[in-house]
């Protein structure tokens, strides 16, 4: 069956410019986005990893090279696109369900179908009973499962996930990146991630770029296929035997010298 692509990324590079002079953060970036995948994107540190996903969002646009989403050119933030940064960025003062809503009042589609939408999700996601709390009285899991909503409701083509689980302690982290991915998944939801955590990517994602030390190249796409028994989720993932084989490869392609 052939795969729908939605998202098309060619001859990609960006420069910096500051007092110091001109400095090339991610060079030649070229790669297909595919409708209902999760795309990890790993690694050195300031190698253009969040860059790369401001590109696709909109937020920053190219020096050489462009982006299309669903063959529009992405040359200014678009509301196809939701992003999903390190901290839930949630509003203090604006109870979970306010939040959750704040970007449909803001494209004026708040209405009682989509009031009602948002209720359900939080339902279906385990935060039904704290619809009237405020952000300070959830942990930080909860907190980020209300930003990932907070973002579907939406309904995006494409998220992008700027290290989402960066901010969680390792336990917490990985049950709610479980969670996500599971979320994810069943919204048939299109996802870039970029994360440090190899183990996350492989668990997560259905294919893995690997980028060089900056400036950011593509050193090699990995597709992972995981065999797993029962439900799918990225908890059991890590339980197959292809795992540490992808785990090795990418730790290796990944050349980090500490």
């Amino acid at each position: 069956m052939e795969r729908k692509k939605i998202g098309e990324i060619r001859d990609l590079s960006v420069n910096y410019h500051s007092l110091e002079g001109e400095t090339l953060a991610l060079k030649n970036i070229n790669f297909d986005i595919y409708e209902n995948e999760i795309i990890g994107i790993v690694g050195p540190s300031g190698c253009g990893k969040s860059t790369l996903l401001s590109l696709i969002s909109g937020l920053i646009k190219p020096t050489t090279g462009h982006v299309l989403i669903n063959n529009r050119l992405v040359d200014k933030p678009l509301k196809n696109v939701g992003y999903m940064f390190q901290n839930d960025q949630l509003f203090h003062w604006r109870n979970i369900l306010r939040n959750v809503t704040i970007g449909l009042e803001i494209q004026e589609k708040l209405n009682e179908d989509t009031k009602a939408q948002a209720k359900e999700m939080l339902e279906s996601y385990g935060l039904g009973d704290f619809i009237e709390s405020f952000p300070s009285q959830l942990s930080g899991g909860m907190r980020q499962r209300v930003a990932l909503i907070r973002t579907l409701i939406l309904n995006p083509d494409i998220l992008l996930l700027d290290e989402p689980f960066s901010a969680l302690d390792y336990q917490t982290r990985l049950t709610i990146a479980d969670e996500i991915g599971v979320i994810l998944k069943k919204e048939q939801k299109t996802a870039l991630m970029v994360t440090h955590d190899i183990a996350e990517a492989i668990s997560m994602c259905d294919r893995i770029i690997i980028l060089t030390h900056r400036p950011g190249t593509i050193k090699e796409i990995v597709d992972v296929s995981l065999s797993c028994e029962g439900e799918k989720t990225p908890l059991k993932t890590r339980e197959s035997q292809e795992f540490r084989h992808y785990f090795n490869k990418i730790w290796k392609e990944l050349d980090v010298h500490v």
